[in-house]
């Protein structure tokens, strides 16, 4: 079983040794993949459906409280759901059916979510906003956000063992599905990188903002792969690529931070400065590209919208209104 997780085989940045910005005369420089694919087209179209599957998937029942907290960040306005939009991506790369997808699609949302209310906590990053937004503390208080996320975490898994269509998905996968998810978000992934970022120590930069950030689009793409039937190397590239992605997003956020005078202590640009984020941002995107490469054998239709979320992680040039 692959679970060997974004632990066991850290993404490395040429030239970036012992933490200390080494110039490479780099910029930016990523072109479209395919200039007849629109991922804007495809995203809405996805987003459209998640959005509706979502809604269902977590009604207001008794006590009513804490399903308000839960609908208040899952169903955001302006959430850009990029986890199921990868994963139902990866899945359909191998001619895996969306409505198989679906389920862990929503619950890599719903984990996403939950991830984003912890995080904004005020004994953790304390953000009052998200997406422009009160963040959910600000608007339920602290202790019901708390619940709201722990909430979420469960019912993602609930809802893949409950609606994932069996003559789609063998058990065997589900199972898979839910090690993946839980290694993601437990304390090798994504709370390993939080922990770090409130502790500080000796651990490098790279290795906090991986677990944060490349962790989640690590695990949407290989949950796809999962669903669409993918063989153990092509995980491993999916893998390997996720976390590219989810980096290079990150790297590029914090350089339009830094160009903004909104600097953080805990960013590639406020350490490195932003000539050399902006080297290494080129770098994950030639990283998460090559990855790819051993994919290009299923088409370009079908490989189109993976090579796409590089440019968009990249340029981040269009916005999503549904």
């Amino acid at each position: 079983m692959l679970l060997s997780g974004a632990s066991a085989t850290p993404l490395r940045f040429s030239g970036f040794v012992g933490e200390k910005p080494i110039r490479m005369g780099m910029k930016i420089s990523i072109r479209s993949s395919s200039a007849k694919f629109e991922l804007r087209r495809y995203w809405r179209s996805l987003i459209k459906e998640i959005n509706e599957k979502l809604e269902e998937a977590i009604p207001v029942k008794y006590p009513a409280g804490i399903y308000e907290a839960m609908r208040y960040s899952v169903l955001a306005k302006g959430a850009k759901r990029a986890p199921p939009v990868m994963c139902v991506a990866a899945c359909e790369l191998f001619g895996g059916d969306r409505v198989a997808a679906f389920p862990t699609a929503c619950a890599l949302e719903m984990v996403h979510a939950a991830s984003l209310i912890h995080d904004d906590l005020p004994c953790m990053d304390d953000d009052p906003v998200r997406r422009g937004k009160p963040s959910n503390h600000t608007v339920f208080g602290a202790d019901m956000a708390i619940l709201a996320g722990d909430a979420l975490f469960p019912l993602g898994f609930q809802h893949i063992v409950s609606l994932t269509p069996p003559h789609l998905v063998p058990r065997s996968t589900i199972l898979r599905l839910i090690s993946e998810i839980a290694r993601t978000v437990g304390s090798t992934g994504m709370a390993a990188g939080q922990y770090v970022d409130l502790e500080g120590g000796p651990f490098p930069l790279s290795f906090t903002q991986e677990k944060k950030f490349g962790a989640m689009a690590e695990c949407s793409a290989v949950c796809g792969g999962l669903l669409g039937g993918a063989t153990d190397d092509e995980l491993h590239s999916l893998r390997l690529y996720g976390r590219a992605v989810g980096m290079l997003y990150h790297v590029v956020d914090d350089i339009r931070d830094d160009n903004n005078n909104n600097n953080k202590k805990n960013s590639f640009a406020g350490v490195f400065g932003t000539e050399r984020a902006m080297e290494m941002a080129d770098e994950l995107s030639v990283k998460a590209k090559k990855e790819l490469q051993v994919f290009d054998k299923y088409g370009e239709a079908s490989v189109a919208p993976l090579y796409s979320f590089v440019d968009y992680a990249a340029h981040q040039d269009f916005l999503l209104h549904v």
